[in-house]
């Protein structure tokens, strides 16, 4: 028997099994060692709750807040929409909710403010209260070109506490403001944010532009429109009424009515049910066309007869014994106002009253020239 038979040769990676694995025995001491130990389940029978950390008094700016929430919510309703369905086969009626909103509580009679656009189109209205008391809401008056709408519940007078009324006059931006209502349906939510701008104009409804509209960056949601927009002192100044957002939701961009306007029309829609509006008696050819005949000012397309323009002598726009267009007088201001447009006309007509004379410039024939018109009251 050779040697080599007798003793083969060893494998060599053989030779360092040994060693390696009596490493990987050291390292597994050490780690042992060196790591903080771990409970496998991590369950401690022992836990308990940890000591609660004292506070101290709230911040003042903390208690101010809360206490204009505590003022003003119970004057803050939920209003839901409703529509009459008939059902086809037994012909019965039936009301199905439309939509949310909020609104206000205005006044001790039961008269409930809220945005035109947040009832419009509905069969009936709900409004509960901050008490959680639901009421019947019936519609009072609403104005569209200002998406203001009043409504009016038979709560006891107990349950009814109005928010104090302020001004927009005084408004500055940097402002610190509060907004109250139902975003996404939810009860008696609450925002804080500043005035982020002033004077801004957003399209109503009706197509009418509402100007000095207050910008601010509180949240507001779907569900907020028609709630109270309050300054540091818990008094209103605007009514929540539109948000700028592709999305729909809250951006840090929202708008509120000023509540100088708001303060100006609920009372007109409470004795009347709407609003009456001083006029010329005139109408007014669309602004397009103005543009088209490179006019400056609102053109007058026609004139009631016997109405004020009419008595005052303003010429309608007509057409000549040749068949050819006659234009008529176009407005370009009225006491030294700026006319530029049929809103421009309407929004400076709305600050009179009927039986105020105005100063009314008009381009005639190329030359300007001045008219007195004594407004009336217009169907």
């Amino acid at each position: 028997m050779s040697i080599q038979d007798r003793y083969p040769p060893r494998n060599p990676a053989a030779s360092y099994f040994w060693p390696l694995m009596l490493l990987l025995v050291l390292a597994g001491i050490i780690v042992w060692r060196v790591w903080p130990p771990v409970k496998s389940s991590g369950l401690d029978p022992d836990a308990v709750p940890r000591a609660v950390t004292a506070r101290g008094e709230l911040a003042e700016d903390e208690k101010t807040t809360i206490a204009i929430f505590r003022e003003a919510s119970p004057a803050v309703v939920h209003i839901t929409t409703l529509s009459v369905r008939q059902d086809a086969f037994s012909l019965d009626l039936t009301q199905i909710p439309r939509g949310t909103g909020s609104g206000f509580i205005w006044d001790q009679d039961g008269h409930v403010v809220t945005n035109y656009h947040v009832i419009q189109g509905a069969d009936a209205a709900r409004v509960t209260l901050g008490d959680h008391s639901s009421w019947r809401g019936r519609l009072v008056g609403a104005y569209p070109d200002r998406d203001v709408a009043v409504l009016i519940i038979d709560a006891p007078k107990e349950k009814l506490r109005a928010i104090p009324v302020g001004t927009a006059s005084d408004l500055q931006v940097g402002q610190k403001v509060f907004a109250i209502g139902n975003p996404f349906g939810l009860d008696q939510s609450l925002t804080t944010g500043v005035i982020s701008a002033l004077g801004r104009e957003i399209e109503s409804v009706s197509r009418r532009t509402i100007k000095d509209m207050i910008q601010t960056d509180a949240a507001i949601n779907p569900g907020n429109s028609g709630g109270p927009l309050l300054d540091s002192a818990g008094r209103l100044i605007g009514v929540n009424t539109a948000i700028y957002s592709s999305s729909g939701s809250s951006a840090g961009i929202g708008f509120a009515i000023p509540v100088d306007e708001v303060n100006r029309v609920v009372p007109q829609l409470i004795k009347q049910g709407k609003i009456t509006r001083p006029g010329l008696g005139v109408q007014l050819a669309p602004d397009q066309l103005a543009r088209q005949f490179g006019l400056k000012g609102v053109l007058v397309f026609g004139v009631q007869p016997d109405g004020p323009a009419a008595k005052a002598g303003l010429r309608a726009t007509r057409r000549d014994d040749g068949n050819r267009v006659e234009l008529g007088d176009v407005i370009q201001a009225i006491d030294n106002k700026s006319v530029r447009s049929a809103n421009d006309l309407l929004d400076i007509l709305e600050t009179h009253k009927a039986g105020d004379t105005v100063q009314v410039t008009v381009l005639r024939d190329g030359q300007e020239q001045t008219v007195p018109v004594t407004l009336a009251t217009l169907p």
